[in-house]
């Protein structure tokens, strides 16, 4: 069973800066992790791995940076790993972003399941997954509980408000899991050594092929009109008294004074 993650780097904080000019992400000097989901992702292929047999191969899209990210996935259990790192994939929204992992994936060749998180916790637009599903002609399921593997038939079940969904699919398949699949595991020590000790392979533009056009901040659609910071909203005021009766009095007073009753 060969299987693909894609992952993605994200901050490690709500204190995010946007660029004014370009209404992107400012990301230097910016601690990132794993995206959460996507070590969820990563721990369902390493299961799969472990009962069926075969390779689990991480990918993602980014900046140099990004290799601390695939190394951590190797510590974990992850077999190789693959950047995507071009100055011509910077400034990409989704479409573009998932063009590019779609051919990432091509080039690796002969997958049986792409497994995503639902969505990155920086962005939160869940496209990615289904996206790079399109692109490659395949079929998707989202917001995946379970997995069961017979072959190449896949038994998943999808998480809804009310219940779950049971779907039987066949590969080549897209998953994207959600947090409630499992607990990804924590890499050991010797894994850590081993995976700091990996060469990690670049693929450029030049590697991979994508349609220049459909690629970075030029192949993006998506036009980021206006983007703020809302503004803190004040502290409201607590009203304390010998007895509910007494407070509810105040409530009482303090709002018609404000005309609000």
């Amino acid at each position: 069973m060969e299987i693909v993650v894609c992952v993605k780097q994200v901050p490690d904080t709500t204190e995010v800066k946007i660029d004014p000019v370009t209404n992107t992400l400012i990301r230097q000097g910016v601690p990132s992790i794993v995206n959460p989901f996507d070590k969820n992702a990563l721990e369902a292929a390493l299961q799969l791995k472990e009962k069926h047999g075969g390779k689990v191969t991480v990918i993602t899209m980014g900046p140099p940076q990004a290799k601390d990210a695939l190394k951590e996935c190797l510590a974990m259990g992850a077999d190789d790993a693959v950047l995507l790192s071009d100055r011509a994939f910077g400034g990409a929204d989704t479409l573009a972003t998932s063009h590019t992992l779609a051919a990432g994936i091509k080039k690796i060749g002969n997958i049986d399941i792409i497994l995503c998180g639902k969505q990155a916790i920086d962005g939160d637009t869940a496209q990615v997954g289904p996206e790079i599903a399109e692109h490659l002609a395949i079929p998707q399921v989202t917001y995946v509980s379970k997995i069961e593997a017979d072959g190449n038939k896949l038994r998943v079940e999808r998480e809804q408000e009310e219940g779950y969904e049971v779907i039987e699919v066949s590969t080549p398949v897209m998953l994207t899991v959600v947090k409630s699949i499992n607990d990804p595991r924590t890499p050991t020590v010797k894994g850590t050594m081993k995976a700091n000790r990996r060469e990690i392979p670049v693929w450029t533009v030049n590697d991979v092929s994508v349609e220049v056009e459909k690629i970075g901040l030029k192949g993006s659609p998506t036009q980021v009109r206006k983007i703020f910071t809302p503004k803190q909203r004040t502290q409201g005021e607590i009203i304390q008294a010998d007895t509910a009766r007494a407070a509810a009095a105040q409530l009482i007073q303090k709002l018609s004074d404000a005309k609000i009753v």
